[in-house]
């Protein structure tokens, strides 16, 4: 497995929407996850778009939340992911970027989700999510669609350095 350079605010791999994986179960794409899953781990991360790697894919990576008592992490791989609301409900909370490193935006997402695509083994996955595990998909399914979380910030003044929004905006109760 190797690391793979994230890439950056700024560059336009990240502005394009994600080609679809043709061949799901080729070895191509089982080295790509894998490297993401390597480089994603690396960068302390906890979700991980194709299009962040600089590969126009449609694949993601996650980590799906799990009870604290289990050690294991357990990471999630979605190609040619497809997603839907399941209510009109949402939550603000604080975002951050592996290709936005050190900075933190108040981002408005559905509460809950549903969504869909395929394993490296070619089956398909169909699951509902709330919370961060919702929040998570969403945020990686937007790199696929060349959306990054600050075009989606609920006000443009709730985005800044990591330190000064854990310092001053999450100590306010009238943010969210």
């Amino acid at each position: 497995m190797s690391i793979l350079k994230i890439s950056r605010l700024g560059h336009p791999v990240l502005l394009r929407k994600a080609k679809p994986v043709k061949d799901i179960l080729c070895n191509e794409v089982k080295k790509i996850i894998n490297d993401m899953t390597e480089t994603m781990l690396d960068a302390k991360g906890i979700g991980l778009a194709a299009p962040q790697v600089h590969i126009n894919k449609q694949i993601i990576i996650f980590r799906t939340p799990l009870i604290e008592e289990e050690k294991e992490i357990k990471i999630t791989a979605l190609i040619n992911p497809k997603l839907s609301k399941i209510s009109d409900d949402t939550d603000n909370d604080w975002e951050g970027c592996l290709s936005i490193p050190g900075m933190l935006g108040l981002v408005k997402r559905y509460s809950k989700i549903r969504y869909e695509g395929y394993d490296m083994a070619g089956n398909i996955i169909q699951q509902e999510a709330e919370g961060l595990h919702a929040r998570v998909v969403q945020h990686e399914f937007d790199h696929l669609m060349g959306i990054l979380y600050i075009n989606r910030l609920v006000n443009k003044n709730a985005y800044g350095y990591a330190e000064e929004i854990e310092n001053f905006w999450q100590k306010r109760n009238d943010v969210k």
